[in-house]
């Protein structure tokens, strides 16, 4: 099966029933995506399908052929972040960090429909569940990425844009 991800061609072996996580984590080797309950619930899973956040633990992999599919891996990197993850540095979002990839696709995929989220809007996209609780930093993480992308500050360091949006310093 050819399978377009992060941009790229990559040809899966798997099973076509096979859940695209563990293609994903197995097969390929991309190991951000997180297997947390199996059964689309926890959202430790999620990447993008084609734009849409999609918990990839009950997604098999024939569903997603000739799909545009984005992971976590794609998000950013540590010299040129993503907004949402400078955001969550600078709110100590993580805890214990298990769930934080799916929540930043999460967050991520509400960002690219509604670049300037309300809190109702984030509470209804953010589904994702976080055992450690920190739903009130993930709230602020996200407002932070909002107004850092809408005032330019898009894939700078984590530095530069802490000092840009006013961060810890």
């Amino acid at each position: 099966m050819q399978l377009n991800i992060n941009g790229q061609s990559r040809t899966a072996n798997a099973d076509p029933s096979t859940p695209l996580l563990w293609v994903l984590r197995d097969e390929l080797n991309l190991t951000g995506t997180k297997f947390g309950c199996g059964v689309a619930v926890c959202g430790a899973c999620t990447v993008h399908v084609n734009g849409q956040p999609v918990r990839s633990c009950v997604m098999p992999v024939s569903a997603v052929t000739n799909q545009k599919i984005r992971t976590i891996e794609s998000l950013g990197t540590p010299d040129q972040m993503h907004p949402l993850q400078a955001a969550w540095i600078a709110e100590q979002v993580p805890q214990c960090g298990y769930c934080q990839s799916g929540m930043l696709m999460a967050a991520a995929a509400l960002l690219d429909k509604n670049p300037q989220p309300s809190d109702a809007d984030i509470d209804a996209a953010m589904t994702n569940l976080c055992r450690c609780g920190t739903y009130q930093r993930v709230r602020a993480a996200i407002h932070r990425a909002a107004a850092s992308m809408t005032n330019g500050v898009k894939n700078k360091t984590p530095k530069q844009t802490l000092l840009k949006t006013g961060g810890a310093k």
